[in-house]
């Protein structure tokens, strides 16, 4: 494991495996293509389908050239090898430099047909080829795309690799090698997915990522998804796919002229607070549960008066006489949702990341809890 061989090999995969899929520390680092070669790509501001022309046909040529690099580097790392002199090296090594030249030679040659007459060979500019009149070309409505883009009340979210962007007539999803183009008034939205997640690795609260399914009248426009990732935290490698936050969902609405359909068991929650209640309710219920005794009826809820009362502050978190949560003697009076309301009604809303571990005291006699110290009545 210590030869320089296996070290290279290691260091190089996941250099590449970064440089592909573009962690938060490589974008920071400025080692992407649109920062690398941000001279010949230009500014997306000034002219968005020029810059993505250029930008997916420089990144598939940049990616392709990755098993080429290793070669070379090969070259060095396992001198004993005449990696340099391809008639010596073994026959492993010639069949593996022959593919890493064929596929740049092949994103070369696919690029070349790309730029043809003027990029019109561009799956962009094709895209953009079917929304032409008869008397245009599909500059012109590039060149609508472009206008659009500038304006600053556009809506975009996502990673400069995994883009979604929708402005007054266009509903666009950038990833690494394309850029889906469907026009507003033709366009179906569905919301097909939601994923909740108790903490996102960015920012240290509960998300729920949606999956919106962008599908045109027209069976020549390609349909696309706006949809959920797994959330990447530093050190991970993030999917080129665009992923929509629920309390971006609102904002997105305003901007939309279609309506967006939700499935039937899709369930959206946009506001921070809503967000807390789902994950609030999911950490109680992996807490121990509190059994009523025999003789004790339950009653309806003091907060609401709705449901009966379903929960019990018992000190579970540590023992009696440690830490700061206190040992709460009420009886069960509210409901689950209800106490998740208080709960979040305590914190501070301009530290959100505190939420789940904070203490508050007890609605009733103010006795110090935890999220760990609510249990369920059984």
């Amino acid at each position: 494991m210590d030869s320089p061989e296996v070290t290279f090999t290691l260091a190089y995969l996941v250099f590449a495996v970064c440089f592909v899929f573009t962690p938060t520390e490589f974008h920071s680092a400025g080692l992407t293509v649109q920062n690398l070669l941000s001279g010949w790509l230009g500014s997306e501001d000034a002219a968005f389908v020029p810059y993505h022309l250029r930008r997916t046909a420089a990144t598939l040529l940049c990616h392709s050239l990755l098993p080429l690099g290793y070669y070379v580097g090969m070259c060095f790392a396992a001198s004993e090898k005449r990696l340099y002199s391809p008639s010596q090296a073994p026959d492993a090594w010639q069949f593996f430099l022959l593919l890493a030249v064929t596929v740049p030679t092949i994103a070369c040659t696919l690029i070349y047909y790309w730029s043809w007459d003027r990029w019109a060979h561009h799956p962009l500019a094709r895209t953009l080829a079917l929304y032409a009149l008869p008397q245009s070309g599909w500059q012109a409505v590039a060149a609508s795309v472009n206008t659009e883009f500038r304006r600053i009340d556009k809506f975009a979210t996502g990673a400069p690799g995994a883009r979604v962007i929708v402005t007054d007539t266009w509903v666009m999803k950038v990833t690494t090698y394309h850029v889906h183009v469907a026009q507003q008034q033709d366009v179906h939205l569905t919301v097909t997915e939601s994923q909740q997640h108790e903490l996102s690795p960015d920012s240290h609260l509960p998300v729920q990522l949606l999956t919106i399914r962008v599908a045109s009248a027209s069976p020549t426009v390609q349909a696309f998804n706006i949809r959920r990732v797994s959330p990447g935290g530093p050190g991970t490698a993030a999917p080129a796919s665009c992923r929509l936050n629920s309390t971006e969902y609102g904002e997105l609405c305003e901007k939309l002229r279609a309506p967006i359909r939700s499935a039937a068991s899709v369930v959206i929650l946009q506001s921070l607070g809503d967000l807390f209640l789902e994950t609030f309710a999911s950490l109680v219920e992996a807490n121990p549960a509190y059994s009523v005794p025999s003789s004790q009826e339950l009653e309806a809820c003091i907060g609401c008066m709705q449901t009966p009362a379903s929960v019990k502050l018992v000190k579970t978190c540590q023992e009696a006489a440690e830490g700061e949560c206190q040992q709460c003697y009420c009886r069960p009076m509210w409901c689950l949702t209800c106490m998740g309301k208080w709960f979040a009604s305590r914190q501070d809303p301009q530290r959100p990341d505190t939420w789940l571990a904070s203490r508050v005291p007890c609605p009733t006699c103010r006795a110090l809890f935890c999220i760990l110290d609510v249990c369920v009545v059984r």
